[in-house]
C-alpha cells in the first residue's frame, strides 16, 4: 500500500508491505496503514495511523485496520478542536484528549472480542499516529499511540530515536542504536467537541519549544499487552525528516547500522523521493528481520 501528499511545508510518503514470514505462510499483511485529510486548505489536518496486530492471532489484519479506522473517526469528529489545540500549542489538552480518544478505540476492541468469544489479549494491536497540520506557519507535529514501533527523526544526517522507554521523559532523543553509538536515553468549533476528545484545564497550555520537545508516557489500562499511552509534541525544522513506523522497520533500524546508514543517505535530501523509490527503500532487506513493514515519513521544506 502506498500513500503520498504535499501540504504546506510538508511532504508525506507512506508504504506498508507484507513481510517475508507472512509470504512464506501465505498469510495476509498484518500491518494496517491509513492516511486521511480532514478539512481543506490551510485549516486541514492530516492523520497518519499505523497499526500492527498480534502475530498469529485470528483476523489480525482486520483488527489492525479497524483500530486505525476507529481512531480516524474520532479525530474527524473533533478535527476543529484538535486543529485549534495544535495551532495554539495546547499540549495539555492534546495529551489528555488523545489519550481518552485512544482509550475509547481500545474499549471497542475489547467489546468486539467479547462478542466474538475471543481473548482480549489476542484481539488487539499496537497503534501509532501522527497529526500534521497543513497550515505552512504551523510546524507542530503530534505523535500518539500505544505499543511497539518507532518514532525517529533524521536531522543533519543523523537519526534520532524520539521515543523513550515507558515512563521515561527524555526531551531530546539520542542516536539510533548502531548508528550514533550507545542506547538512546531512555479555530473554535461551533459546538462543544464530541466525545472522546476532552477539554483539559486551560492552564495546562504551554508553548512548544522547537529545541526542547516534550514527551509523556502515561500509565493506563488501555491495552495491558502493549504498554502505556505515549504522546509527543515537537516542532519541525526545515530539512528534518520525521519517520513513524511499525516494529517491522523500527527493530532493524535500531539494531542494524547498515540499514540506518543506507536510509539516512537516501532520505537526507531536500526533496522527498517518489512513491516507488520510497517503497523500495522501506523494503530494504536485513537478514533476520522478516516481519511486515509499515513506514510513514514526513519531509520538511
Amino acid at each position: 500500500m502506498l500513500e503520498g501528499a504535499r501540504y504546506g511545508t510538508l511532504t508525506l510518503r507512506a508504504a506498508s508491505s507484507r513481510g517475508d514470514s507472512a509470504r512464506y505462510r501465505g498469510e495476509p499483511r498484518g500491518d494496517a496503514l491509513l492516511a486521511v485529510r480532514f478539512g481543506i486548505g490551510d485549516s486541514a489536518l492530516v492523520l497518519v495511523a499505523v497499526a500492527s496486530g498480534q502475530p498469529a492471532a485470528p483476523g489480525v489484519h482486520r483488527v489492525a485496520r479497524e483500530l486505525c479506522e476507529w481512531i480516524a473517526e474520532a479525530v474527524g469528529r473533533n478535527r476543529a478542536r484538535l486543529t485549534e489545540d495544535i495551532h495554539t500549542a495546547n499540549r495539555g489538552a492534546l495529551s489528555s484528549g488523545l489519550h481518552r480518544l485512544t482509550d475509547r478505540a481500545y474499549g471497542r476492541l475489547r467489546a468486539d472480542a467479547t462478542v466474538r468469544g475471543l481473548t482480549p489479549a489476542d484481539h488487539t494491536a499496537s497503534v501509532r499516529c501522527l497529526l500534521l497540520p497543513a497550515h505552512p506557519a504551523c510546524r507542530t507535529r503530534v505523535f500518539f499511540g500505544v505499543g511497539d514501533g518507532g518514532l525517529f527523526r533524521l536531522r543533519d544526517g543523523v537519526w534520532q530515536d524520539l521515543e523513550p522507554d515507558g515512563g521515561e521523559r527524555d526531551t531530546v532523543g539520542g542516536p539510533v542504536l548502531g548508528y550514533g553509538g550507545g542506547r538512546p536515553p531512555a479555530q473554535q468549533p461551533p459546538h462543544p467537541p464530541n466525545p472522546p476528545y476532552a477539554q483539559a484545564d486551560p492552564s495546562s497550555a504551554a508553548p512548544i519549544d522547537p529545541d526542547t520537545d516534550t514527551d509523556t508516557a502515561l500509565d493506563t489500562d488501555t491495552a495491558p499487552a502493549h504498554g502505556p499511552f505515549r504522546f509527543r509534541a515537537s516542532v519541525a525544522r526545515p530539512g528534518d525528516t520525521l519517520l513513524l513506523c511499525s516494529a517491522g522497520l523500527a527493530e532493524p533500524l535500531r539494531g542494524e547500522a547498515a540499514l540506518a546508514d543506507r536510509l539516512a543517505e537516501r532520505w537526507d535530501t531536500a526533496e522527498a523521493p517518489g512513491l516507488a523509490a520510497f517503497l523500495a527503500d522501506a523494503q530494504t532487506g536485513v537478514k533476520g528481520y522478516a516481519d511486515d513493514r509499515t513506514a510513514a515519513a514526513v519531509w520538511e521544506a
